[in-house]
């Protein structure tokens, strides 16, 4: 069994097929989907999903993009949303300095509140993180101790280190198939296999042979098979380990 801890199924790319996504998910051996809020309409369509199928959970959470629209409404809603049963975590949440849609202030603040609210709530954290390394560690630091996975990892190898040092969970994407990111497998390698997660980001970042498709969580095996190749480890380890570490950090049933 795999879980695909990280992906956007209420994104309108899957608006014409989304239950022939999911149904072809499941008869993949994909146990578990975690439906990432990155909005606020996207954390009640993920709640939504959620409560149409028993294998998939919702995460609650406004992507830094979202930064510069934050405001005590919203705030009510997040809150709110985060209380229900099959919310398994807060995020995605973090900061993204490459494409600065939102105030760096603005996305500062917007972590730093919803840091508060996972830990006020007992919750798990999905970070965010491009190009604002120091920043997003300095975030979390200052909210110790935290339970949180850094999804689509990208940072370099002295990240890499901290965010291990600090019992981070870390999950790549299938982005790691790429002929030309050998820099990513490298840190695949790095990562110890009790510290990872499997995740396709769907609908964005297929494996490679499906480029400028779309991403489906069908895809994870894919992605599976990369990690075992580059671990030296067995498909059946590196679907048996990165499933107890997902059940065990959203606490899935």
């Amino acid at each position: 069994m795999f879980i695909d801890t990280h992906c956007h199924l209420d994104f309108p790319e899957f608006d014409e097929d989304r239950d022939e996504v999911i149904r072809r998910a499941k008869n993949e051996g994909i146990g578990y989907i975690i439906n990432i809020g990155s909005s606020l309409q996207g954390s009640k369509k993920a709640l939504e999903l959620s409560r149409q199928y028993n294998f998939i959970y919702a995460t609650v959470g406004l992507h830094p993009h979202e930064a510069d629209k934050f405001d005590d409404e919203v705030r009510v809603s997040i809150e709110k949303l985060a209380r229900e049963d099959k919310a398994v975590a807060i995020g995605e949440t973090g900061l993204d300095y490459y494409k600065n849609y939102s105030e760096t202030e603005n996305q500062k603040a917007l972590f730093r509140y919803l840091v508060k609210l996972a830990k006020d709530l007992g919750l798990p954290l999905v970070i965010h993180n491009r190009q604002a390394q120091e920043d997003t560690l300095n975030i979390l630091n200052s909210a110790l101790p935290i339970k949180a996975v850094v999804h689509c990892f990208s940072g370099d190898e002295n990240f890499l280190k901290k965010c291990l040092d600090l019992d981070f969970f870390i999950s790549f994407t299938c982005n790691i198939t790429y002929k030309k990111a050998q820099n990513l497998r490298t840190l695949v390698k790095l990562t110890p296999l009790a510290r990872l997660m499997l995740e396709t980001d769907a609908p964005f970042l297929p494996p490679e042979g499906f480029r400028g498709k779309r991403n489906e969580p069908a895809y994870v095996k894919l992605l599976a098979e990369e990690i075992s190749r580059i671990k030296e480890v067995g498909i059946e380890e590196v679907a048996r380990v990165t499933t107890e570490n997902a059940k065990e950090f959203f606490r899935l049933e």
